[in-house]
C-alpha cells in the first residue's frame, strides 16, 4: 500500500533527459499511439520555462520517475526507426515476469499440496519453489517450512520495495487495516476494488477463506506482479495505476469489470493508496477510467450516483489537488498509519502524527471514526474530526488539517498553523523564522500573476 504499492510516477526527476532544470515539467497525459516501454503507454511530458513558449514534447515511464529504474525517453517528433522499435519491443518482452499469471497460480495449486518440511520461499528471487528448482537456488537465502497462514499474508513475507521515487511501498498498520475493513463493512460495500492496496486485500482474503459468514469480496489492482504467485486470476491484476494499463491485456480488464458488475445489489467501494511522490493528474486520470468502467456496469443501480464510492488515502497537503480533480470529494480527519514508514504512524505529537488521510466522495457524516482514538462529531460540520480540531465561528469550520488546533488569522482570512505568524512583508502567515520572498512572482508558465502553473491557460490551450 501505501505510498502504495506502485512506481512514484511521473518523470519528475528528467531533467538530465531534456536539457538542465531551468524549467518545470507539465503532464499532458496519456494520448493514442504512446509508444511504450515495460510499465506500458508512456505518458506525455512538455518542458517549460518562465514566461516562454511551451518547449518541446516528450514520452517518458508512466511509472518509474528515476532514469535508473526506467530509463524510456522518446521526443514527440522523433522519427524512430523499424531496428530500434524492433529493439525496444524485444527489451519490454524481455522485462517481462518469467512466469505468466495464469503459470503461477497453477505453481501455487502445487505448493499447497506439498508438506511443510517442502514449502520454500527464496527471499533474493522473492519466489515461491517448488523441489525440483531448489537446486538453481542453492546459493540463495531460503525462508522454510512456508505455512498457510504465511501464504494468506505474502505482504509479509515479500520485501517492502522502499526506493522512494519508484516502489513507494508502505504497508498499512493493523489498526488502520482493520479500520477501513470494518468502516466498509457497515457502510454496507461487499466488494472491494483494492488499488495498490495489497495488506487491504489479504485481510480480507484471509477473512473469506476462515469465517463461513463473511461476505466481502475484493480485487487487488498492483504493479507489484510478486503477488500473483499467492492469488488467482480472479483475485490479483497487474496493473498500473499512473496509465491504468493492464498487463494481462482484455482479459484481466474483462476480470476487472466483471467484479465490478453489482450481482445481488452488492454494493462496491474503491480503494486505493498510490505513492505520495505520484502525480496527481495522472492518477486521476485513471481512477476515472475506473469509475467509467463501473458506470458501465451498474446502470444506475445506484440510484442516480455519478461516482462510484471510493477512499483515496494520501497525505493532507494534496487537499487542493484531489479536490481539482474530483469537486465531489472531500478529507476525512482520520490518520492512517503505515508499519514500515518512519514518519507515517500514529501518535500524539508533532511529525509522528501521520499526515495521510482519506478523501472520499461519500457523505461526510457517514464515515465514523473511533472516539477511543480521540475523534469526536461536529454537529455543525456534520462529520467526525481529530479532538484538537475546533469549530472555528469565523470561518464556520473544523479548520485543522494536521490535527493540531489551528488559529485564526484575521488578516488573512482563514484559520492557520499554530506555529505561524503573519508577516507584513509577505502579507500572509508564515513560520517566524521564514524568509521572506517577493509577492508579485507571476506564473511559471507564462509570468502573469493570477493563476498557478497548474491552472495555466497557455497550457490548457496548448
Amino acid at each position: 500500500e501505501g505510498g502504495g504499492d506502485m512506481a512514484a510516477g511521473g518523470a519528475g526527476d528528467r531533467e538530465g533527459r531534456c536539457g538542465p532544470a531551468a524549467g518545470g515539467l507539465a503532464l499532458l497525459g496519456l494520448v493514442p499511439g504512446a509508444p511504450s516501454c515495460p510499465h506500458g503507454p508512456a505518458l506525455l511530458f512538455v518542458k517549460t520555462s518562465q514566461g516562454k513558449e511551451e518547449g518541446r514534447r516528450f514520452y517518458a515511464c508512466s511509472a518509474c520517475r528515476d532514469r535508473k529504474d526506467c530509463n524510456f525517453f522518446q521526443w514527440e517528433d522523433e522519427k524512430v526507426s523499424k531496428t530500434r522499435l524492433a529493439a525496444r519491443e524485444e527489451y519490454n518482452r524481455s522485462h517481462q515476469p518469467f512466469f505468466t499469471h495464469r503459470q503461477n497460480a497453477e505453481r501455487y495449486k502445487n505448493f499447497v499440496l506439498l508438506p511443510l518440511s517442502k514449502r520454500r520461499f527464496c527471499q533474493e528471487c522473492q519466489q515461491l519453489l517448488l523441489p525440483a528448482e531448489w537446486e538453481k537456488h542453492s546459493d540463495h537465502q531460503f525462508l522454510c517450512d512456508i505455512s498457510t497462514a504465511q501464504l494468506k499474508s505474502p505482504s509479509r513475507i515479500l520485501y517492502p520495495l522502499e526506493n522512494k521515487k519508484t516502489n513507494a511501498q508502505y504497508l498499512f498498520a493493523d489498526r488502520s487495516c482493520e479500520f477501513l475493513l470494518d468502516l466498509i463493512i457497515d457502510l454496507g460495500f461487499r466488494r472491494v476494488l483494492s488499488v495498490g492496496t495489497p495488506r487491504l486485500h489479504e485481510i480480507i482474503q484471509s477473512k473469506a477463506s476462515q469465517e463461513e459468514d463473511f461476505r466481502v469480496r475484493s480485487l487487488l489492482l498492483d504493479i507489484d506482479f510478486r503477488y500473483s504467485q499467492f492469488y488467482a486470476e480472479d483475485e490479483f491484476c497487474h496493473y498500473n495505476m499512473f496509465n491504468h494499463y493492464f498487463f494481462g491485456g482484455e482479459a484481466a480488464r474483462e476480470t476487472c469489470r466483471k467484479f465490478l458488475y453489482q450481482d445481488n445489489g452488492e454494493r462496491v467501494i474503491m480503494v486505493t493508496d498510490p505513492p505520495f511522490g505520484g502525480l496527481v493528474e495522472a492518477l486521476a486520470s485513471s481512477f476515472k477510467k475506473l469509475m467509467a468502467m463501473w458506470k458501465e456496469t451498474e446502470e444506475g443501480e445506484e440510484g442516480g450516483i455519478q461516482e462510484m464510492p471510493t477512499f483515496w488515502i494520501f497525505p493532507y497537503f494534496f487537499e487542493s489537488r484531489i479536490l481539482e480533480f474530483f469537486p465531489s470529494f472531500s478529507m476525512m480527519d482520520y490518520q492512517v498509519d503505515y508499519d514500515n514508514h518512519a514518519l507515517y504512524k500514529h501518535g500524539k505529537t508533532g511529525r509522528r502524527q501521520s499526515p495521510v488521510r482519506i478523501f472520499t466522495n461519500l457523505t461526510p457524516s457517514t464515515i465514523v471514526l473511533p472516539v477511543e482514538e480521540g475523534y469526536r462529531f461536529c454537529t455543525i460540520c456534520q462529520r467526525y474530526v481529530t479532538s484538537g480540531n475546533k469549530h472555528c465561528e469565523i470561518c464556520n469550520s473544523c479548520t485543522s488539517k494536521d490535527g493540531r488546533q489551528w488559529k485564526h488569522c484575521v488578516l488573512c482570512k482563514k484559520c492557520v498553523k499554530p506555529s505561524w505568524f503573519h508577516c507584513n512583508n509577505c502579507n500572509c502567515c508564515a513560520l517566524q523564522n521564514h524568509t521572506c520572498e517577493k509577492t508579485d512572482a507571476g506564473c511559471f508558465v507564462c509570468g502573469k500573476a493570477g493563476h498557478k502553473r497548474s491552472t495555466c491557460p497557455s497550457l490548457s490551450h496548448a
